[in-house]
């Protein structure tokens, strides 16, 4: 199954300007489908490190998502990245010329049909907040910066081209949150977790006491194939109640 990733281009996003809310939303968007994400790339406005950064996404086979940068100021620089990345020359794409060109109608301007230039051979994406739309090459799909677009392009993305991996990965998480432990407390738990459950993955949060109220925490988990996970919990929780340690749920 492909592995999907991010990348959240802009320097007013490490410079903190602005707070990212794209990693966030595109983690929901993919969970309700039954999908997770592998990883999340922040870049800059940096021509060099974008093209670098397509290029190696490009020779994977990863669908990425791609927020920022494709409008036509000169700190934009995604869509001509795209194209050096893949060696290609950019060219007005004639639907996205249609689009903005109903879009300003006798306003439109050699400056705004740039928003429609795109790499050789990509694909639109709709954007229904005001037309002017991104653009898919491959797995690859670039959207706005800006939320109140980006979000319903990357929906429509996904239920119109990948709806056949909704649901599809024997995948889940689950996890207790024990009281008044160490890690170290429970290293020989953990270890016998991981040797008897190989196809899973188990996971340790702790917390310091300033987090929770002034007491010690622990997240203790796993995440895999369903049956996989069922077991361990149930080993995980077999295990705290004979060490007498505290434990509960957490809260969703």
């Amino acid at each position: 199954m492909s592995a999907f990733g991010a990348y959240i281009i802009g320097d007013e996003i490490l410079s903190g300007r602005r707070e990212d809310k794209h990693f966030a939303k595109l983690r929901a968007l993919l969970h309700a489908r039954g999908l997770r994400l592998a990883w999340v790339h922040y870049l800059g406005d940096d021509p060099r490190r974008l093209t670098e950064a397509f290029r190696h996404s490009f020779a994977s086979e990863d669908i990425v998502f791609s927020f920022g940068g494709i409008g036509a100021t000169p700190d934009d620089h995604t869509r001509q990245c795209v194209a050096q990345a893949l060696g290609v020359p950019l060219e007005l794409h004639p639907e996205a010329e249609a689009l903005i060109r109903a879009r300003f109608g006798e306003r439109t301007t050699a400056q705004r049909l740039e928003m429609g230039r795109f790499p050789r051979g990509a694909r639109i994406i709709p954007n229904p907040y005001n037309q002017i739309p991104g653009f898919s090459v491959g797995n690859h799909h670039f959207v706005p910066g800006f939320p109140v677009m980006a979000w319903p392009m990357i929906e429509w993305v996904l239920d119109t081209q990948y709806a056949h991996l909704f649901h599809r990965e024997d995948y889940v998480e689950d996890s207790v949150y024990v009281w008044d432990a160490h890690e170290g407390d429970l290293v020989d738990l953990m270890q016998a977790l991981t040797a008897r459950y190989p196809e899973g993955t188990l996971f340790s949060l702790p917390s310091v006491p300033e987090e929770t109220g002034g007491r010690r925490r622990l997240e203790l988990g796993f995440k895999g194939p369903r049956a996989i996970v069922e077991a361990a919990m149930r080993d995980i929780v077999a295990a705290l109640e004979e060490r007498g340690l505290p434990w509960e749920r957490p809260h969703s």
